[in-house]
């Protein structure tokens, strides 16, 4: 990889990370094209976060159809290997079933997924970012969507779990963990520079990136 021509990369992360933000970033930086999930499009997610047992399914339903046709259209342009940027990957529509769904639920997903799913092109590298529930809570508040005002400690918990649960067994791309608790990579150039160099020595395997804001440093 090289900032000239980065390929495929995927950034991920629970709610309230800055996935999206640092996606949107990333393909200015490398002016690419930007595959972004459709949150806001869909209808379930606001009345899922008052009563997540009401509509767990549909919800989730949604995102797999939703993100599948994203990702074939991915698929289908992949012999031109255009660089690109995304902030999901498919694979962890699946983390979020097996958090909201009960057991029959799941199954009946797990049904669908199968038949759905399409054979993904790899990242050529995906990157991590991890925070702690307290400083998730805080950015959620401070963009102030309405439907995400419902979205608790206990549930943010058990996905920053799921999260590190399904990274700790992610080896299907180079993978850079960066710990984003205190560095800010949209509005500081320092932190999002910093970002950029490691990414760029990267090939291959496992990394980790754990920076103090530039603020701090000094």
């Amino acid at each position: 990889m090289s900032q000239e021509n980065p390929g495929y990369i995927v950034v991920e992360g629970p709610i309230g990370v800055g996935k999206t933000s640092l996606a949107k970033r990333l393909a200015q930086s490398f002016n690419t094209e930007l595959l972004l999930e459709g949150v806001d499009e869909n209808p379930f997610l606001q009345r899922f976060y008052r009563n997540p047992k009401a509509v767990a399914l549909p919800t989730q339903l949604f995102f797999l159809f939703q993100r599948a046709q994203q990702v074939q259209a991915l698929r289908q342009g992949d012999m031109f290997r255009p660089v690109r940027v995304a902030d999901f990957l498919i694979e962890k529509d699946r983390l979020f079933a097996q958090l909201t769904l009960d057991n029959e639920e799941l199954t009946l997903y797990n049904q669908v997924y199968q038949h759905l799913a399409p054979d993904t092109p790899q990242p050529d590298l995906v990157i991590y970012l991890q925070a702690p529930v307290d400083v998730l809570l805080g950015r959620i508040h401070q963009r102030n969507r309405d439907y995400e005002q419902y979205i608790d400690a206990d549930y943010l918990q058990r996905l920053v779990e799921a999260y590190a649960h399904f990274f700790h067994q992610y080896n299907d791309a180079p993978l850079l963990i960066v710990n984003a608790a205190e560095i800010n990579l949209v509005a500081s150039e320092m932190d999002y520079n910093a970002l950029l160099e490691q990414v760029s020595r990267i090939s291959s395997g496992r990394h980790f990136f754990n920076p103090l804001p530039f603020e701090l440093a000094k």
